[in-house]
């Protein structure tokens, strides 16, 4: 376990080189962009005079091309995002008959802000339970701590003023994948954004994630459809693969949502006679319900949601493509929502 002045030290680095590479990388020139794909029918070798297209290369290379281009784009668009600032920043202190330096000087620097003793009480008492010394050992490296956020903070609010006067107009588009939205789904489907998710019911990282796109559905109301796709990880979860078939059977009665949110709110068990305990509490068909699960008839259609996973790269879950557009994990709210928030000003895809 890290000592306080360790937590606290590290803390204050990183936000003094938040704000240092912010600034620095602001006031580089250049631009930053990312070379278009060639077209899918792009010959890349022929065999005994037979091609070979890039569509078929990267069918094989598969997920890891998925990965690559998601990186990528995220790196090119932070360095386009900082490039951009740089410029606006450039402009704003032209106007202002300044240099870019003075400009950020004059906002960040003048009146220099202070950390009160509340402020670093405050700080101390949340990391407390890591602490083995004194506050007034750690004192110091919390004020720089706190400091240094209000210096970030005042760059910030400078970035976000500057934005409003300018226009900026950005090219960059995102990687895309050929995602088909079949299965289980809710939303309209004239919805300019869908999100497709590859979940496991046994996954608690799954279930982390349900409240948040519930959420999401309830705040895009019409704007979000939401489409479900089996991926139990069998090699880690031993009754993933007999829950995503009783969601299945359930939506064979119409009632997938209903049992999809009592597996994932559920405290219970994904056994078997859980999984029929639970059908009988959401009001299936008992007799249908376990006919269905027993006989295993939608094994091989959560196997075939399995294979278009793994094509696409997901290896793990929760898997979300939002217009296409790959997220890995149980991803928080606002990320999701800087995403779907993007696909709405482009305007869908």
């Amino acid at each position: 376990m890290m000592n306080s002045r360790t937590v606290l030290y590290i803390l204050g680095l990183a936000v003094v080189a938040l704000f240092t590479w912010g600034i620095a990388t602001s006031t580089n020139g250049g631009g930053a962009g990312v070379a278009t794909p060639p077209p899918a029918r792009e010959v890349l070798a022929t065999v005994d005079g037979e091609e070979i297209t890039r569509s078929e290369v990267e069918a094989t290379a598969g997920g890891q091309l998925v990965q690559l281009r998601s990186q990528i784009f995220d790196l090119t668009d932070q360095a386009l995002q900082q490039t951009i600032d740089g410029r606006l920043l450039e402009l704003e202190a032209a106007k202002q008959g300044l240099e870019r330096d003075e400009l950020v000087s004059m906002v960040v620097d003048s009146n220099p802000p202070v950390a009160t003793e509340a402020q670093i009480d405050s700080v101390f008492e949340a990391f407390q339970d890591r602490i083995d010394q004194p506050r007034d050992v750690v004192a110091p490296q919390i004020e720089a701590f706190l400091l240094n956020q209000a210096r970030q903070a005042r760059f910030d609010s400078l970035l976000a003023a500057v934005r409003d006067d300018y226009e900026v107009v950005n090219y960059l588009e995102p990687p895309r994948f050929d995602v088909a939205a079949e299965g289980p789904a809710k939303g309209p489907e004239s919805a300019p954004v869908t999100i497709v998710e590859f979940s496991d019911f046994e996954c608690p990282f799954c279930k982390r994630i349900y409240p948040t796109l519930n959420q999401i559905m309830d705040d895009y109301d019409g704007q979000v459809r939401l489409v479900f796709r089996q991926f139990p990880l069998n090699a880690i979860h031993p009754n993933a693969q007999k829950a995503a078939e009783a969601s299945l059977c359930a939506d064979e009665q119409g009632k997938f949502w209903e049992l999809h949110d009592a597996m994932f709110e559920g405290s219970g068990g994904l056994d078997a006679a859980s999984l029929k305990s639970r059908a009988a509490e959401i009001g299936l068909d008992e007799d249908a319900f376990g006919t269905c699960l027993d006989s295993g008839r939608f094994a091989q259609q959560v196997a075939e949601d399995v294979t278009a996973g793994r094509a696409l790269g997901v290896s793990g879950t929760p898997a979300l493509f939002i217009n296409g557009r790959y997220l890995s994990g149980a991803q928080p709210y606002d990320v999701i929502t800087r995403v779907i928030d993007d696909e709405l000003q482009r305007g869908g895809a």
